[in-house]
C-alpha cells in the first residue's frame, strides 16, 4: 500500500468519504470555517453564541480546523430535499403575513377610552 505524501492533513481522498463530492466537501468545510472564525472573533465579547471547534487542534486557520472536524466525524453533511426547503420557507411566509397582519390590525383598532 502506497500513501502519497500530500501538503494538506487529512488527505482530500479521506475526506470525500464523508461527503460524497467535491462540491459538498468544499461547501461544508467552507461554511464551518465561517463558524469557527465567528467564534474566535466574539470570543472577547463574552457573547458565546457560536459552537467551538470541536477537536483539539494545532492549526491556526479555520479552514484546517473545520476539515479535521469532517475528517473526525464531528461535522457531517445534511441532505435536505428541495420539498424540505420549499415546506420551510413556506412556513416562514405564513409566519410573517400573520405577524403583519396582527400588526396591521393593531394599528388600524380605534382606541376604545
Amino acid at each position: 500500500m502506497t500513501t502519497d505524501d500530500t501538503m494538506m492533513n487529512p488527505p482530500i481522498e479521506s475526506l470525500m468519504g464523508h461527503t460524497g463530492s467535491k462540491f459538498s466537501l468544499v461547501t461544508l468545510a467552507a461554511r464551518r470555517a465561517r463558524e469557527i472564525n465567528s467564534y474566535f472573533n466574539q470570543l472577547g465579547d463574552g457573547l458565546g453564541n457560536m459552537v467551538p471547534p470541536q477537536v483539539s487542534s494545532t492549526a491556526r486557520k479555520p479552514l484546517s480546523i473545520s476539515f479535521e472536524e469532517i475528517s473526525a466525524g464531528k461535522i457531517q453533511l445534511v441532505q435536505r430535499t428541495i420539498e424540505d426547503i420549499v415546506a420551510e420557507n413556506e412556513a416562514a411566509v405564513a409566519a410573517q403575513e400573520a405577524e403583519l397582519a396582527a400588526e396591521l390590525e393593531a394599528a388600524t383598532e380605534p382606541d376604545s377610552k
